[in-house]
C-alpha cells in the first residue's frame, strides 16, 4: 500500500480548530507558513495517521482533517511507531520526527466531547529539514530511521 498524504491542514491562530486547505508550504527550520504554531521550536510540523482517526469514527463520530489538530493527516504509514530522529520525505520536503505524542490538555474540544483523543499517543511532531509544498496525494516515504 502506497503511504500518501490525505489532508493538509493549518490555523492562523492558537486555541481554534485546524481546517484543510489546498496546500501548504514548508520553510526550513520554521514550520508551515502561515500556522500559529510554526517556529524556532521542536513541534513545526503534527501528522497524525487517518488510520487513528479511524478509531474514533468507529465510535460514531464524523471528524474532519484538521480535528485533532493535525497538519498532515497520511494514510498507510504507522506514523506512531516512528522513533525519534527518523526522516519522512513528504512531496519535496523533508522532516525529522522530533516527538512522538504529547500531553492533551484539558481545553480539548474532542477529549471533552468523546472522552478520549489519539493525538495524546498516536500523533507526531516533525521539524523541517528541506521546505516546500505539501499537498493530498503527496508521498510520504521513510528515507532514514
Amino acid at each position: 500500500m502506497k503511504s500518501e498524504v490525505i489532508a493538509v491542514c493549518l490555523s492562523e491562530k492558537k486555541g481554534i480548530q485546524k481546517h484543510e486547505v489546498p496546500e501548504i508550504r514548508l520553510v526550513f527550520g520554521h514550520g508551515i507558513d502561515g500556522d500559529a504554531h510554526a517556529g524556532n521550536w521542536h513541534r513545526q510540523v503534527s501528522l497524525l495517521a487517518d488510520e487513528s482517526v479511524d478509531k474514533m469514527r468507529t465510535l460514531g463520530w464524523s471528524l474532519a482533517p484538521g480535528a485533532f489538530a493535525e497538519n498532515i493527516l497520511t494514510k498507510g504509514i504507522d506514523l506512531k511507531t516512528l522513533p525519534v530522529g527518523t526522516q519522512l520525505r513528504i512531496g519535496e520536503t523533508l522532516l525529522c520526527v522530533s516527538q512522538i505524542g504529547k500531553e492533551c490538555h484539558n481545553d480539548c474540544a474532542i477529549k471533552q466531547t468523546t472522552g478520549k483523543c489519539v493525538m495524546p499517543t498516536e500523533g507526531i511532531f516533525a521539524i523541517v529539514l528541506h521546505g516546500g509544498t505539501v499537498k493530498p496525494g503527496d508521498e510520504v516515504e521513510v528515507v532514514m530511521e
